[in-house]
């Protein structure tokens, strides 16, 4: 497979200039659905994630999370802690892999979800790609790729760099929350950009976009209909939503009734239905910053 960092040297191939870490030959294979989250930092992934995957999990579908952020912040909410890394774990046994069990890196998260955490170096000290590489082969190793329905990387910020766009390499589909906004637009083409590179070498494509704490969606459309993307959900600025990360719950574990809570819970299970009965794949166009600027007009 062309594209990546490799013992020998390094090659191109993701893309004009790039240089990539290359993808494990012996992490590809597995039956699952494999989704990989993307946006701008703070736009809400990991509520997106966490909720999606409960979503999942009420379908019966075996799902596993997996943060990809050094903050390691991504599972709370099903776990209700910050649980220890899979570099932690590494580091424990003197990065011995062979010695860890899953038990040692696994969690288990409301209503059955499976949670990992790859965590990541100190800053500027390493490599996210390696962890999520890593935290991917123990998976393998220990066959719970194999052994579950859905797995969602719920991936750093904006970032789509080498080592942080490493999860387009293992999904099937990427999706990308966004918001109403011009910031988070501008970084969803960015991100859509990434995305297409990747897809020359892996079988990654994109699913679409979820609109998150917008209330109003006409300059995401706006932009879906220029570059070729499609909404896939809505979810707008709930408070429910916000509180609920305040208690370290997803939405479906809130015992309150409203409107606004069935309504959300509700376009997670269709979301999730719809990602499991299969989406079509995308091929957008991205535009050029100066043509994101000149596109969306805001008042």
């Amino acid at each position: 497979m062309s594209g990546g960092v490799t013992g020998s040297g390094i090659s191109r191939g993701d893309g004009e200039g790039s240089y990539q870490v290359h993808l494990d030959p012996g992490t590809q294979g597995s039956r699952a659905k494999i989704f990989a989250v993307y946006g701008k930092g703070g736009i809400g992934k990991s509520t997106t994630s966490s909720n999606l995957a409960v979503a999942f999990s009420k379908l019966g579908k075996r799902v596993l999370q997996i943060g990809c952020d050094p903050k390691h912040d991504s599972t709370f909410t099903l776990t209700k802690s910050l649980v220890p890394t899979v570099i932690d774990s590494l580091e424990s046994v003197d990065f011995h892999s062979e010695e860890l069990r899953p038990d040692d890196y696994v969690y288990p998260g409301y209503n059955g979800v499976l949670c990992v955490e790859a965590g990541g170096p100190p800053a500027g000290t390493g490599c996210g790609g390696y962890v999520v590489g890593q935290t991917v082969k123990l998976l393998k190793q220990h066959h719970l790729l194999e052994d579950t329905d859905v797995v969602i990387f719920d991936v750093l910020g904006d970032v789509v760099c080498g080592g942080f766009a490493a999860p387009l390499q293992y999904a099937d589909r990427a999706l990308i929350v966004t918001a109403n906004d011009f910031d988070s637009i501008f970084a969803m083409n960015r991100i859509a950009g990434a995305i297409q590179a990747k897809a020359k070498n892996y079988k990654v494509r994109l699913g679409g976009v979820i609109a998150n704490r917008s209330e109003a969606t006409e300059q995401i459309e706006r932009f879906n209909e220029r570059i070729g993307l499609q909404m896939l959900a809505h979810l707008p600025n709930y408070d429910v939503i916000r509180r609920s990360r305040l208690h370290k719950a997803t939405l479906f574990e809130l015992e309150e009734e409203s409107a606004e809570l069935e309504y959300a819970r509700n376009e997670y299970l269709n979301l999730a239905t719809a990602l499991w009965n299969g989406v079509e794949p995308l091929n957008p166009t991205p535009l050029r910053d100066r043509e994101v600027f000149d596109l969306l007009g805001f008042d």
